[in-house]
């Protein structure tokens, strides 16, 4: 069951739209982070059942932020949400480990279903 969801942004404007699209009807527990290096502290923290992550941010970007938090959790569901959806990148992304790949600015109905998805690959 996913209780916890952390969002790993630099742009506030992103994680503002990402959290309204989040259905309201679950009583997530949301926590963000504004660069790749923040998130990876944030996740070893909270240990969030999901994770939404970008990959072009400062300090630290998604696909090292994603390699260190499954060095630090192998079962880790992340979720990368970026405006750079070229074949090089999502193909990295998953090779990675990425839990699934979605393209930014996000629509409610792709973050339901993403988190539902996560949701039955937990059970």
């Amino acid at each position: 069951m996913i209780k916890k969801i952390l969002i790993v942004d630099d742009s506030p404007i992103s994680v503002k739209i990402i959290k309204s699209c989040i259905p309201k009807d679950k009583d997530y527990e949301l926590f963000d982070a504004n660069d790749g290096q923040a998130g990876v502290e944030k996740y070893k923290e909270i240990k969030p059942d999901l994770t939404f992550m970008d990959l072009t941010m400062p300090v630290m970007n998604g696909f090292q932020a994603l390699e260190e938090i499954l060095k630090f959790d192998q079962k880790a569901k992340v979720i990368i949400l970026t405006a750079d959806v070229q074949i090089k990148a999502v193909s990295k992304a998953h090779d990675l480990g990425a839990f699934s790949v979605l393209k930014k600015p996000p629509a409610k109905e792709t973050i339901a279903a993403a988190i539902k998805e996560a949701e039955n690959a937990l059970l």
